[in-house]
């Protein structure tokens, strides 16, 4: 499954769109996004998971490194996610009390600067 991630930035918030799947083999380009911003000293990042409708363990290590690097700064990173079954894998995992999860971009983007 091919994959789409584009990054948009506004101000000081980046915003990473992910459409298709995230996997073992899509995971590190979500990575690489996510550290770019990382390095330009962005501190709130919305990922737009609204066309994303797999996710698995290593696409989630990535999501909560994002986290990690973010939290200790007084950073944030918020989550759109629309998919029931993506929405499942967050709470059965525990891990939709570690991501403030929206089901709108302009929801997550008040959300991020809250």
């Amino acid at each position: 499954m091919e994959i789409s991630i584009q990054s948009d930035r506004t101000d000081d918030i980046e915003v990473i769109t992910v459409a298709g799947e995230l996997d073992l083999y899509t995971a590190p380009r979500l990575k690489e996004n996510l550290l770019a911003a990382l390095e330009d000293g962005i501190m709130k990042i919305v990922v737009d998971m609204t066309g994303v409708h797999f996710i698995d363990s290593s696409a989630l290590g990535v999501l909560i490194g994002g986290v990690k690097r973010l939290k200790p700064k007084g950073g944030k990173l918020v989550l759109v996610s629309v998919d029931e079954n993506v929405n499942w894998i967050f709470q059965i995992t525990g891990l939709n009390s570690v991501f403030d999860i929206y089901s709108t971009r302009d929801e997550a983007l008040a959300g991020v600067t809250a």
